[in-house]
């Protein structure tokens, strides 16, 4: 079965308050429906356009500039063509490096660059992955004009090649990339540079055979995607591995949703820690802290003090009211039968006229 890998365990995090393009780029090695090569240009989070090896010509998903459309028919020839032929040749080398069988093999890179807030070009970065395996992450410093390979790649860079492809970066690559940026965040400002703020919903869920609590923080209907959503112990930010969740998830609407849970032991509840939600996002001013209620859980099944007592207050309230409600209606109806017995001995006018 074909493996498609996005390189989620290669990536370092870009700056949140940035702007980037994006373009994941597949090579794939065997028999299968699919392109040899294809890949797909994101703007942030909206897809721009896709290329592939069958028509060697980029297919727009959203607006273009007509006036642009030749200019960027080359840019992007030049660029993916030349991504095609590293990646192929490449492949042979890793294939070789990780002694891998004949088959179906996945070749993927991510490549891209940033705009920061100032509108400042950042740097360029690319991610290189082989069926899951992380193989090379490098980092173009347009000020420093430097290539940092974070991650060796297998293959040696003498320094005729490392020259190359540094001019390449300076020269090419990185401009392109700048400049398709630019384009596309005016053509589509009003699609990437919108705001919506989370919104937040708390949790919590009884596990059965009283294993414990569930407590989760969820913030949905954000935009942009970036958020920092923490979950806290005792003031003490909640181990990674201890956490369910934490993937950004889309929402049809455009907007996107974050689920964080923890699972809390009977042992735990009984040491009533406090537990709290942070959460971080460009369209809040300050930080929003939701702590967790947990003292309304009791460990062993029963419900709590604090709930009893509220429950036994409310039920004596209840009684007093329809007490009164009682005695009211009897007074009431006594009252009416002392004014009938009244009015039925009472002389009438015509009576008194009678008698007289």
């Amino acid at each position: 079965m074909l493996k498609i890998v996005y390189l989620l365990s290669c990536l370092t995090v870009v700056n949140a308050a940035s702007h980037s393009l994006m373009a994941l780029a597949t090579y794939i090695v065997g028999q299968t429906p699919f392109p040899e090569f294809s890949a797909v240009v994101m703007l942030d989070d909206l897809e721009i356009f896709y290329y592939d090896s069958t028509t060697w010509k980029p297919v727009h998903r959203t607006n273009s500039d007509l006036k642009h459309y030749d200019e960027e028919q080359r840019d992007a020839g030049v660029v993916f063509q030349d991504m095609y032929h590293a990646m192929k040749t490449r492949d042979v080398y890793v294939n070789e490096h990780l002694n891998h069988t004949d088959g179906v093999h996945v070749y993927q890179r991510l490549a891209g660059c940033e705009l920061l807030n100032d509108n400042k070009p950042g740097p360029l970065h690319s991610w290189d992955a082989f069926d899951g395996h992380c193989v090379e992450e490098l980092t173009y410093d347009l000020e420093k004009n430097d290539i940092h390979l974070k991650k060796p790649w297998m293959i040696s860079w003498d320094q005729v090649y490392r020259l190359h492809i540094q001019f390449l970066y300076e020269h090419v690559y990185h401009p392109i990339c700048i400049k398709t940026l630019q384009r596309y965040l005016y053509l589509e400002k009003n699609n990437v540079m919108r705001k919506v703020k989370p919104r937040v919903r708390l949790m919590r869920k009884k596990l059965p055979d009283a294993q414990g609590l569930q407590i989760s923080c969820l913030a949905t209907g954000f935009y942009p995607r970036h958020i920092n959503l923490t979950l806290f112990r005792d003031d003490q930010p909640v181990d990674d591995d201890q956490i369910t969740g934490g993937q950004i998830l889309p929402n049809g609407d455009g907007t996107y949703q974050m689920r964080k849970s923890l699972v809390i032991s009977n042992e735990e509840l009984r040491d009533v820690h406090k537990y709290n939600c942070t959460m971080k996002h460009l369209n809040l001013d300050n930080k929003l802290d939701i702590i967790f209620d947990t003292d309304k859980y009791d460990p062993g099944g029963s419900v709590s003090l604090s709930v009893v007592i509220s429950v036994l207050v409310l039920m004596c309230v209840a009684v007093l009211i329809i007490t009164a409600l009682i005695i009211w209606r009897k007074r009431h109806a006594a009252g009416q039968g002392s004014e009938t017995s009244l009015n039925k001995y009472s002389p009438t006018p015509s009576t008194m006229q009678d008698e007289n």
